[in-house]
């Protein structure tokens, strides 16, 4: 036999030898499983006689012994019994401090310190009063602290602490204990769980008033987050993120992304509506206009739809305001709704707007739209409507007369001399229109006076223009003579 013969059978040989190695070990594994197993039970059946601080001290004797080998599925399973034991034992001081002395154990390993603290949180239902509840909760965050493969549960923990000092009227703490949390940091936590939990940060800020810090907390989650992108990875649960971790799954009662969407702009709403921003209030109902389960159900999009043109209107005139009010003029779901197109008719159509006529004709509507028009919000927005009207009014005013007598300019209004004045002025000092009050003379002059340099300048266009036309004429006639060959300047 050669030498290369003896190699190839050498080698052969090693390799059945750790191929029948493999199941050898697998079997072994499974048979230290099945042993210990076997102890766990045994150290359980002791608890159930009465003899507690035995069964525990054999199960730590057996988490120990599978620590320092560094035996991770059997550390895991000593570790849930002895939470397991310390719970049916009744005694929910021995629980926590059971859960303190597992986590600080020499070398613990990270798996069996998720797997039982997640198996502890499933016990906070079953608790029998909050105090108790309050206590575990705290106990699970100070093993949680600072471990980032048990964040997530760090997070849920902490949020159910901010509902039951929420339940109790502690509004200010609730939303201080959320605070504490920067889910936005969390690769591994789904991406609906994550905006769900910013969101109930930005609801409880906005519950105490803190409207600052609202706005901060709201401006971490972009409308992008709501669109649907197929085949984008790490946005469902069990794909892998960013940072290379699998997404978990999210917790029970987790709003869809549809519905985080209609929160986050409601959410909005009431930001804006703090300040009296009309617009943007008028832009976060168009967003949840547009949402496909408001679209979709004619009793969702119509008060919504409505909220739309009363918010439009009442946003002050500018640019964007008047982009907002013709779009939304031009919705062909305003047929079905014939008084809110004609209501913004009036205002895109350049007439005079009688208040008494307007303000009887859509008094049924703003007393039944009582989330707009209602409470101490509700007053201030029927002044700035009547004060729209009066903008709109001396915009349609400034447009056709250059000057005007205040007496016929308060007719137009329906307005005191007062009452037109103040309201000229605000409009001229906000730059919406140009006019100048003559008060001896009884004149308002609404046609810019012109400075001497721009009226040359006008002067010179118009004689740059005519020399263009005189000498563009001059070329034609030239052209003319000669095709016909009439020299100019002769008479025939």
């Amino acid at each position: 036999m050669s030498g290369e013969d003896v190699t190839a059978s050498t080698l052969s040989r090693d390799q059945d030898m750790k191929e029948a190695e493999v199941p050898a070990a697998s079997k072994k594994a499974a048979a230290d499983i099945a042993k210990l197993e076997q102890d766990i039970e045994s150290a359980k059946s002791l608890a159930k006689t009465g003899k507690l601080q035995d069964s525990l001290e054999a199960l730590l004797n057996l988490e120990k012994q599978s620590r320092l080998a560094e035996d991770v599925p059997c550390t895991t399973r000593c570790c849930l019994a002895v939470v397991d034991v310390s719970f049916e034992s009744g005694d929910w001081k021995l629980l926590n401090e059971n859960i303190l002395l597992l986590s600080k154990r020499r070398a613990q390993l990270k798996q069996p310190v998720q797997a039982f603290v997640r198996q502890a949180m499933t016990y906070l239902g079953k608790s029998p009063d909050a105090e108790v509840k309050t206590e575990l909760i705290k106990t699970l965050q100070a093993v949680t602290e600072g471990k980032i493969y048990v964040e997530i549960e760090r997070a849920r923990l902490t949020r159910q602490l901010a509902q039951m000092q929420e339940q109790d009227g502690k509004i200010s703490e609730a939303a201080d204990t959320l605070q504490e949390i920067a889910v936005e940091t969390y690769g591994a936590m789904a991406k609906t769980e994550k905006i769900a939990f910013i969101l109930e940060q930005v609801r409880l800020c906005l519950d105490r008033g803190d409207f600052i810090r609202a706005q901060i907390l709201a401006k971490k989650v972009s409308p992008r987050a709501f669109r649907e992108r197929p085949g984008a990875k790490g946005q469902a649960a069990g794909e892998v993120g960013i940072e290379g971790t699998t997404i978990e799954h999210p917790i029970e009662g987790t709003p869809s992304l549809e519905e985080l969407k209609l929160i986050y702009y409601r959410c909005f709403i009431r930001y804006h509506s703090h300040h009296n921003n009309y617009l943007e209030i008028c832009r976060c109902y168009r967003a949840i206009y547009e949402t496909d389960s408001i679209a979709a159900d004619a009793q969702k999009w119509q008060p919504v739809l409505k909220r739309i043109c009363w918010y439009v209107v009442l946003a002050s005139s500018n640019s964007e305001q008047i982009t907002l009010l013709e779009t939304t003029a031009a919705d062909k779901r305003l047929e079905e709704l014939p008084l809110y197109k004609e209501l913004l008719q009036t205002f895109t159509t350049k007439e005079i707007v009688w208040w008494k006529t307007l303000e009887e004709k859509l008094s049924a509507e703003v007393a039944a739209e009582t989330e707009v028009f209602s409470g101490e919000e509700g007053a201030t927005r029927k002044a700035d409507f009547r004060q729209r009207v009066i903008e709109h009014n001396l915009l349609v005013v400034a447009k056709y007369y250059n000057h005007i007598t205040f007496a016929r300019l308060c007719e137009l209004l329906d307005l005191s001399r007062e009452e037109a004045e103040k309201h000229l002025s605000k409009m001229v000092t906000d730059k919406a229109v140009h006019a100048r009050v003559d008060r001896p003379a009884g004149i308002v002059r609404f046609a810019a006076r012109r400075q001497p340099d721009a009226v040359l300048n006008e002067w010179a266009g118009r004689i740059g223009k005519l020399l263009e036309v005189v000498d563009r004429t001059c070329q034609q006639i030239q052209k003319e003579s000669m095709v016909h060959k009439v020299p100019i300047g002769i008479q025939a």
